[in-house]
């Protein structure tokens, strides 16, 4: 049986859990105003991850069609923050 440090035990058990997309829908919502900037995240109503997408929720219809051309960017933006390629697709609702 091998060594694991606190951090590497904690992200095996995540990777095993049904936790680990809870997990990275709160590290996005945490990072969110940094990735997107302060004007996005005042106006983004919800987020969460199932699987591999990313679904933003937001009333405001221009933020709406501005996310729609920024997808492969929030994307990159979104992986970035978290250290893996967790986001393959998002929806905007």
């Amino acid at each position: 049986m091998g060594e694991y440090s606190l951090a590497e035990a904690v992200k095996q058990f995540l990777n095993h859990s049904k936790l680990k997309g809870s997990m990275q829908a709160l590290q996005i919502e945490d990072a969110w105003e940094k990735i997107m900037g302060k004007t996005v995240a005042r106006y983004t109503d919800k987020i969460e991850i199932q699987g591999s997408t990313l679904f933003i929720n937001t009333s405001v219809a221009p933020l709406k069609q501005e996310l729609l051309y920024q997808k492969e960017k929030i994307i990159q933006r979104v992986n970035e923050a978290l250290g893996d390629k967790v986001v393959k697709e998002v929806v905007i609702k």
